[in-house]
């Protein structure tokens, strides 16, 4: 637990004014994230990502991530899509000349993880540039809803939410995440009053606490397929940066297209 506090703390005070501060210091930031993100994926799958096709995944994890703005060589001629599109056919080609070394379901997954973690941290950012008021909201629902869960699990949890992928996750707990991140999300709106109404605000707040749940189920998921407990050990007692970030990963998208409604 002790060492668990220390990174959690040690990481909050180095990604905080990172958040803050914005622009291509949290672009350079969320690209490290989603390129280790990407490195713990392939690991979970018994690949490498320093190969020829784990260099094409990261091409189009960026393609993804970073602003078309931050590739005008590139844009210029093809839209990010095609070029990732691109991506994924070199993939598929791949598949031809490894001697089944690297095979359709290593594409899939170097496809599909890249488009995961790309659209995943791209919202982080696109959030932080439209608001970081908003953003901080989405954390703190986030973070609320981790750990009103886990406190609510451990004292009221009796009925299992997903025992085949999760055994520990309890509906109550689930429930109990729910209500802490509603009333964090209004003490954060009395406090700091966002453009939309109280009613929006809740239902809101409901929806990005499914969605991050959500998302810790799908990367729970991952691990109990490969049979690993923890994505990566970067960050001691908690894990790997897909294990810290899995919640914000499906979190982030929904609240962008949410407020775009």
């Amino acid at each position: 637990m002790k060492q668990r506090v220390i990174t959690a703390v040690f990481s909050f005070l180095v990604f905080v004014p990172i958040v803050y501060t914005g622009s291509w210091l949290l672009e350079i930031t969320v690209a490290l994230l989603g390129i280790i993100s990407l490195f713990e994926l392939f690991r979970m799958k018994g690949n490498s990502l320093f190969s020829i096709e784990g260099i094409i995944a990261i091409i189009g994890l960026l393609l993804i991530l970073l602003p078309s703005e931050r590739l005008p060589w590139l844009t210029a001629i093809y839209s990010t899509d095609i070029l990732f599109y691109i991506c994924g056919l070199l993939l598929l080609v791949a598949t031809v000349f490894s001697k089944n070394k690297f095979t359709f379901d290593d594409a899939a997954v170097s496809i599909l993880g890249a488009m995961y973690i790309g659209y995943g941290f791209k919202y982080f950012v696109l959030v932080r540039s439209e608001s970081l008021a908003l953003l901080l909201l989405a954390l703190f629902i986030v973070w609320s809803t981790d750990i009103g869960a886990y406190l609510f699990g451990r004292k009221f949890g009796k009925t299992k939410l997903a025992p085949s992928i999760s055994p520990n996750k309890t509906i109550e707990g689930s429930l109990g995440g729910i209500i802490s991140a509603i009333i964090v999300s209004t003490l954060f709106l009395l406090i700091h009053p966002l453009h939309f109404s109280w009613p929006w605000g809740i239902l809101l707040t409901v929806l990005i606490s499914i969605s991050g749940q959500l998302g810790d189920l799908v990367e729970s998921a991952f691990k109990r397929h490969y049979q690993i407990k923890d994505s990566g050990k970067i960050l001691p007692g908690h894990g790997g940066i897909l294990d810290r970030f899995d919640s914000i990963l499906f979190a982030l998208p929904v609240l962008h297209l949410l407020t775009l409604i």
